[in-house]
């Protein structure tokens, strides 16, 4: 197993692949103490201001004198990121070869989309009935029957008191889960006083089937749990109908996330779900790209990359009004890594967003997408939301992702409403944490698969999932989602 590596050639740092003992050589470099996994290793003297370079890009400048060898980070390093920066398009859009897409076995409704699960969701409007909607789900799984995949709900605090923005935000939100074609069948719960209306709802949904999506509006009813019960029989008489069938992998639309990060993720996992988004993609398949908060500093990697000038305008309203969303809070755009990513070795936002970006490949950058707006351009394409995982995992599922990749360092439990798949980064968390991890991208870093071998593994499990394969978060009945809030409550 390798000791270090220089991930591109003109870094001034390398990182250790494993804790490494003071003493250890790397390229004529003696590390002067101990460094653990993950963390930086200077290659070079550097003096205080000069540039910290990993990937290619500065991640930052030192602080202070830094001899050969000696470990870097928040001691002796620190961020370059302020406010709002000028894009210039300079285009590098190289499109991968074409492949022929394979299969999975999905379920095509009757609109023509496709879902990789038939399951029946309970989609509550106001928070005031999520206990009502968990005793339908807990109560009725007797409908959980034949081609049916599970019935679930997927409370939430929102959907009165709320005004401008945030409720406009709820509803879209909350509409975009109800159009998701991994349920066969929904019922949408309401109380019947909340500030989104039944009304409201139905305008944001517009056109829909209505053997697919019920209503109930609890204070109409004498008894939601009886009537509840009725309406969900309709949904899995309905649902019911959906067999799996054999789908072209052109159809699969894969969200990208990161969560608990360490100085391996843009070495290992990342770049292992970039790979498979270049594969995906060039099968005629969408892969989708959020955590605007952590593109900040790793731009170079993206912009360039935009199919063309339109969509790139799109990109630098979208990181520069996240930009202004931070400051408008009176908050600083670089109050990132979190302490979690900081013990794993990542020292500043750009380190964290530069590993963070290699999720997206090197395929062109077909479309910018709004917070609850569905991918509608094959390939790969960026969302605006947060970092925040659950916020985004939401954001990710409303956009229409079937499944979502989830690449962490340190581990995490949580599913989004769309089946979560756990890639570690390293191999002690992948045996630490095996009711958590589906996919170990640690192999990377022990040397024995190569980033492409891991990207066609990771094909091959992704496949799996879409045919019916179940994450370990869904093993576990994990799932939730969060909404993204920016407003007063009432």
């Amino acid at each position: 197993m390798p000791d270090f590596i220089r991930i591109h050639p003109n870094d001034n740092v390398a990182v250790a692949l494993s804790p490494i003992r003071a003493g250890t050589v790397f390229e004529g470099v003696a590390a002067a103490a101990d460094i653990p996994q993950g963390h930086k290793m200077a290659l070079k003297a550097l003096e205080t201001g000069d540039q910290v370079v990993k990937y290619g890009f500065s991640i930052g400048h030192a602080t202070a004198p830094i001899a050969p060898g000696q470990w870097v980070h928040t001691h002796n390093m620190a961020t370059n990121l302020s406010g709002e920066l000028a894009y210039t398009y300079t285009p590098q859009v190289r499109f991968p070869a074409p492949l022929s897409p394979r299969t999975f076995r999905g379920y095509r409704r009757k609109d023509g989309k496709v879902g990789i699960r038939n399951e029946i969701w309970i989609i509550p409007t106001v928070g005031c009935v999520n206990d009502v909607a968990k005793a339908l789900v807990r109560e009725n799984q007797d409908l959980v029957t034949g081609s049916i995949d599970g019935l679930y709900t997927f409370p939430h605090p929102f959907g009165c008191s709320q005004t401008g923005a945030d409720h406009a935000q709820t509803r879209k939100l909350l509409v975009a889960l109800t159009r998701h074609p991994n349920a066969g069948a929904v019922l949408v719960l309401s109380l019947g006083c909340e500030n989104l209306t039944h009304e409201q709802f139905l305008a944001e949904l517009g056109d829909f089937d209505p053997d697919r999506v019920k209503f109930l509006t609890c204070q109409q009813v004498e008894d939601e749990t009886e009537a509840g019960r009725e309406l969900l029989k309709a949904c899995a008489a309905y649902a019911a109908r959906f067999q799996r069938e054999d789908i072209p992998a052109s159809e699969l639309v894969v969200g990208m996330k990161c969560g608990g990060s360490d100085g391996l993720s843009g070495i290992t996992a990342n770049p292992t779900v970039g790979r498979f988004s270049d594969l995906l993609t060039a099968q005629g398949g969408s892969t989708v790209l959020t955590e605007v908060p952590e593109m900040f500093g790793a731009e170079g990697f993206l912009m360039n990359r935009c199919v063309n000038e339109a969509v790139f305008q799109k990109a630098v309203n979208m990181l520069n009004g996240f930009k202004n969303y931070f400051i408008r809070h009176g908050e600083v755009v670089y109050d990132n890594p979190s302490p979690g990513n900081k013990q794993g070795g990542i020292t500043t936002l750009e380190d964290k967003s530069c590993g963070c970006v290699q999720k997206g490949g090197s395929a062109p950058i077909m479309d910018v997408i709004g917070y609850g707006d569905a991918v509608t351009v094959k390939g790969l394409n960026m969302l605006y939301g947060p970092g925040n995982d659950l916020v985004s995992a939401t954001a990710l599922t409303a956009a229409g992702a079937h499944l979502i990749l989830f690449t962490t360092g340190r581990g995490t439990p949580f599913g989004a409403p769309a089946p979560t798949l756990k890639i570690a980064t390293n191999t002690p968390l992948a045996q630490k944490k095996r009711g958590w991890i589906d996919f170990n991208a640690g192999v990377v870093a022990d040397g024995t698969r190569t980033l492409e071998e891991a990207a066609g593994d990771l094909m091959d499990l992704v496949l799996a999932v879409a045919s019916g394969k179940q994450t370990r978060a869904e093993e576990k009945g994990f799932r939730e989602i969060s909404i993204f809030k920016d407003g007063v409550v009432l």
